[in-house]
């Protein structure tokens, strides 16, 4: 949802400028289980024709505006692309040096063409942000929003499978927007950034961590069910699968692709696996009401439904702050190490707001 939080506040393959990719040196061999082919090209498919995937409706906007910012205001954020920048920011500085920025499943690139020029806005130069993706198609759409906003060189293309992916040299920074939960080999991945950023480099996030399949566990389903029957019927119609839902339909995404396919799993291995000097956690109930399938309902110039939105974020987060239910999205700074205390919002530490799956 990261390219989706800042829009909150035809080009070839051959015609992209990809390098070749020394992300794959020391991959494993071609993958030949079906299974995972079968995900691979559908994920493919379903992003290939794609150029906006993450078009959200105004009264996310309204909610994010409200609710989000100024979370992200306690920790020194404006907005997400505010977030990557300022932290990427940080080594530039501290190192005077050239800087290496790596971000894992890149798609177009959109994001990381923003951060590029807020850092060039702020005067911050001498950073190279890798795209890596395994898409060809949003690689070519990447290196072409590179080179219309003058960022050829700054921003660039890099195929690779983040799913094989083994580094063979050292970036100052990895950032995954919004693609970790696109990822089936998480313990792979983690132990590869492990070792890419090195003891002084940083890991940066901002990503879903609730159920697979982007569903919603009992405890927060039961919730959501009950503000459900709230909406008038002419509301309950799901735009993305095309279909009325008299009662909410939990719909698990994982079922095609590598939607959601290990959500659950990304916050404890990360708690496992690197040390945190920035975490903020939020969301949950919230999701469902005001994200594409049934947000685009919901009027933002209506005073029910800011209403009925303000009502159920306030559920949602005296339900979070007193653990009833975990988050469902993070944003966080990473280490390998790090003696500082974690900077968070409120009591949400990241071991806070790890859901175990046993639990049912």
């Amino acid at each position: 949802m990261w390219s989706r939080l800042q829009r909150w506040f035809g080009i070839s393959a051959e015609a992209a400028s990809v390098r070749p990719s020394q992300a794959n040196v020391g991959a494993a061999e071609v993958v030949t289980d079906p299974d995972y082919e079968a995900r691979i090209a559908a994920e493919i498919q379903t992003f290939a024709d794609q150029v906006n995937v993450h078009d959200l409706p105004e009264i996310f906007h309204y909610w994010s505006n409200k609710y989000l910012r100024p979370m992200m205001e306690s920790l020194g954020y404006s907005y997400p692309e505010d977030f990557y920048a300022k932290e990427i920011a940080r080594p530039r500085q501290a190192l005077a040096r050239p800087i290496r920025v790596l971000s894992l499943g890149a798609g177009n690139g959109d994001a990381e063409v923003r951060v590029a020029s807020l850092l060039r806005e702020r005067g911050v130069d001498g950073v190279t942000i890798e795209c890596m993706d395994i898409n060809p198609a949003m690689l070519a759409r990447c290196a072409e929003h590179a080179r219309e906003n003058g960022l050829e060189g700054v921003v660039v293309p890099l195929k690779g499978d983040f799913n094989r992916w083994w580094p063979q040299e050292s970036w100052d920074v990895v950032m995954a927007n919004q693609s970790l939960h696109h990822v089936l080999e998480l313990e792979h991945l983690f132990d590869a950034v492990h070792e890419a950023i090195g003891t002084t480099g940083t890991f940066l996030t901002c990503d879903m961590i609730g159920r697979n399949g982007h569903q919603r566990w009992p405890e927060a389903l039961s919730e959501v069910q009950r503000f459900w029957q709230e909406l008038p019927e002419a509301k309950r119609y799901n735009l993305q699968l095309k279909r009325h839902e008299h009662e909410f339909m939990d719909w698990d995404c994982s079922v095609e692709g590598f939607e959601g396919v290990r959500a659950q799993d990304i916050l404890p291995l990360l708690v496992q696996r690197f040390a945190f000097d920035t975490f903020l956690g939020w969301g949950n109930l919230i999701d469902i009401f005001i994200d594409r399938s049934f947000g685009h309902h919901l009027d933002h110039t209506d005073p029910w439904a800011l209403d009925f939105v303000d009502r159920i974020h306030a559920r949602d987060e005296e339900g979070l702050l007193a653990g009833l239910w975990k988050p469902t999205h993070i944003l966080a700074v990473m280490r390998r190490e790090h003696a500082e205390p974690v900077r968070c919002w409120r009591h949400l530490t990241p071991g806070y707001c790890v859901r175990d799956p046993a639990a049912r």
